[in-house]
């Protein structure tokens, strides 16, 4: 990674980081809502099945675009987020067997650590995206401490290291779901019992998947900023960009 990409970010522009979406939030529409549909009012005397997956997948899909329109630009985890539900319940809508699910549902996450990857050779690594970001980091000032201390190279190799590292992560999580989805999808489709297992998948998904990735990612973001502060100088403090916090 060039000065010239750790620096394409203004302070001024940091300053204006949007305000992060709530966790609170994200939990009612991405997880609660869903499994609560699925497994409790795909009954007959409910929404029925088919009303019951649409439903319940329209609130993810609706608050992803909600987040695409207040950011007023297209944000690529909420866009890919509305791709990953759309296929599922066009999957599940379609009748199709639980099997696409289980690829689908490992296919994205492996496409990513792909993707990562690839970025390596790009002049926009997507480790940027998701560690190396103007609301978490002070780009300018490690931009120019990096080219003082002539320890732009090695930083190099450290961002290098935490993309394998991403990546693995991403390849992890393609392993979970599949298995996730294998195990539980046993139901035929079209029938309650499988809206009740796509709803228990979706449950899960939190406990299983998240929580574990959650901790890895942290982990490699400390290795980054353990990195920044050795081939810097600088202290943590002034590392993190707290500045788009206020306000």
């Amino acid at each position: 990674m060039t000065k010239q990409q750790l620096s394409s970010v203004s302070p001024k522009q940091s300053k204006r980081g949007t305000k992060q979406p709530s966790l609170l939030w994200n939990l009612i529409f991405n997880l609660i809502l869903p499994t609560v549909i699925l497994t409790k009012l795909s009954g007959d005397t409910f929404l029925g099945i088919k009303l019951a997956i649409v439903v319940a997948l329209s609130f993810p899909i609706i608050y992803g675009l909600r987040d695409l329109i207040i950011s007023k630009k297209i944000n690529f985890f909420s866009g890919l987020g509305i791709v990953s539900i759309s296929l599922t319940g066009s999957i599940s809508l379609l009748e199709l067997d639980a099997s696409y699910i289980a690829i689908k549902e490992a296919a994205i996450p492996a496409m990513l650590g792909i993707a990562i990857m690839l970025s390596t050779k790009t002049s926009q690594p997507l480790i940027h995206t998701f560690l190396l970001n103007k609301s978490i980091i002070n780009i300018d000032l490690v931009a120019e401490s990096l080219h003082q201390t002539g320890n732009q190279a090695t930083f190099d190799k450290v961002l290098m290291n935490a993309s394998w590292f991403l990546a693995a992560s991403f390849a992890l999580s393609a392993i979970l779901n599949y298995v996730l989805a294998v195990v539980i999808l046993t139901a035929d489709p079209g029938t309650e019992a499988f809206n009740q297992q796509l709803g228990k998948m979706t449950a899960l998904s939190f406990p299983v998947i998240a929580v574990p990735l959650t901790v890895i990612l942290t982990a490699n973001l400390m290795y980054v900023f353990r990195g920044i502060t050795r081939l810097t100088g600088l202290t943590m403090e002034s590392i993190l960009n707290t500045n788009s916090q206020e306000n």
